[in-house]
């Protein structure tokens, strides 16, 4: 006997609007159903239609009665949050800021350490954020210049909520001085409360709710606002919480969404005690990086230039979104190949060496990746192309200049764009999702070699 469709996952995307029908089991987990995909249809006017198509698509599939079923939105339609990011010392603060800008789905267009100038001032004028996030200081650190980056922030008059994550000493002033010139301020505990410790899911969770009232400003949008209890998340955010979940049950994990415009990474993981003791600076458990000049469609020509290879630049005409062609199709492997690899270098910890007085030893930068037992692909162009397992493979070479995953990482595709839906679904249902990808995972001919 079929199983009812009782859940359905919406997720409107900046080019595709994607929709899932699930079952949840009597013995717990979900059951994929169906899926309908139609193009977004923002610059229609109303990113409903695109979603009524989804469905539409998903009704082909899917022969049973849809009667009213739980409604679960994500999207990145309207763009993420464009924010600026202002800290006191870019190693700590405006860093801890920035990764939780990132892990909740916001675009960091400016990041500043120090006292604001007039240049800075003006560039965050001409971007205009949607959100600016203000920290600085450990608890009962440093104040004078946090003080005056608020006073500056005020006297820019922007119309644009401040959060403000810094040292919790100066919480009231702050609080006072941007409130007197008329800016939403939201009070977050501080990202970098101490030496050595970060706290990012305060901020991560504040991002998370204005986003929700950003997004139902894109056209039609606000329809399925009401459609659903939860809020609409963004699919960053979506897909993150999946790999938190993921990793909870099965391992760390690595997550590559490589895509038109942008290659997105998601890390969970501790790393390995060997080298979180060389570490200089604190790294998050779940860390996310945006890479927007490494899309394989929109920002192709990006790669090209940096690879520096003509041979691949003349064939840049053959490129689609979906590649059907063997031309087509080796194009966008290429493409996919360099955008992992670079993507990756950017996102994992370097080794460096460092010289003391008694003598060299060796420090560590940035996210140590040795410890992921599974690295995975989705959405996307990587999960289109025949070779998508062999790109993550290659990139699983242990530790060298980079902390990369081991050679005997566990190698999987999500082909079925299910990994958003999923993380989309934990704001009710964890424990399901979590039963849910040992499910899956479970049922994959998984790549070991």
């Amino acid at each position: 006997m079929s199983q009812e469709l009782s859940i359905l996952t919406i997720e409107v995307g900046s080019t595709i609007t994607k929709v899932n029908g699930f079952s949840r089991l009597d013995e717990g987990g979900f059951q994929h159903l169906a899926q309908g995909f139609a193009p977004t249809s923002i610059s229609d006017g109303d990113v409903g239609i695109g979603v009524d198509q989804a469905i539409q698509d998903l009704k082909t599939h899917y022969k049973g009665k849809i009667d009213h079923p739980e409604t679960f939105v994500n999207s990145s339609a309207a763009g993420g949050l464009r924010m600026t990011v202002h800290g006191l010392t870019y190693s700590m603060t405006a860093r801890a800021a920035r990764e939780a800008a990132l892990g909740a789905g916001g675009i960091v267009k400016m990041v500043t350490a120090g006292e604001l100038d007039e240049f800075e001032l003006e560039e965050i004028q001409k971007i205009h954020p949607n959100i600016i996030l203000l920290a600085g200081g450990v608890d009962f650190g440093e104040k004078d210049v946090v003080l005056r980056n608020a006073e500056k922030i005020a006297s820019l008059h922007l119309n644009v909520p401040v959060l403000y994550a810094g040292n919790i000493a100066i919480r009231k002033p702050v609080q006072s001085i941007l409130e007197q010139a008329g800016i939403e301020t939201r009070l977050v505990s501080n990202v970098f409360p101490d030496v050595d410790v970060l706290n990012i899911e305060p901020v991560r969770k504040v991002i998370h709710e204005l986003f929700n009232s950003h997004i139902i400003q894109a056209p039609g949008m606000s329809r399925f606002g009401e459609l659903t209890h939860w809020g609409i998340l963004p699919t960053p955010g979506a897909v993150l919480k999946a790999a938190e979940l993921f990793a909870e049950v099965l391992g760390d994990c690595l997550i590559f969404d490589v895509g038109g415009a942008t290659t997105d990474v998601h890390s969970v993981t501790q790393g390995s005690l060997e080298w979180n003791s060389r570490l200089i600076e604190p790294e998050p458990y779940a860390k996310r990086t945006v890479e927007g000049d490494l899309g394989v469609f929109v920002n192709a020509h990006n790669i090209v230039e940096m690879e520096n290879d003509s041979r691949w630049n003349d064939n840049l005409f053959e490129l689609v979104p979906i590649p059907t062609t063997e031309k087509q199709k080796e194009l966008t492997h290429w493409l996919c190949s360099r955008a992992v690899n670079t993507a990756i270098r950017r996102h994992a910890g370097v080794i460096s060496d460092l010289y003391t007085p008694s003598g060299k030893k060796q420090i560590v930068k940035g996210k140590d990746l040795t410890a992921i037992q599974w690295v995975i692909g989705t959405g996307g162009a990587l999960t289109l192309i025949d070779g998508g397992e062999e790109i993550l493979r290659n990139v699983c070479t242990g530790a060298g200049k980079y902390l990369l995953p081991a050679p005997e990482t566990k190698i999987i595709l999500d082909r079925e764009y299910r990994f958003s839906a999923l993380g989309t679904l934990a704001q009710a249902y964890p424990e399901d999702v979590k039963l849910t990808f040992q499910k899956w995972v479970n049922s994959k001919d998984i790549s070991e070699n």
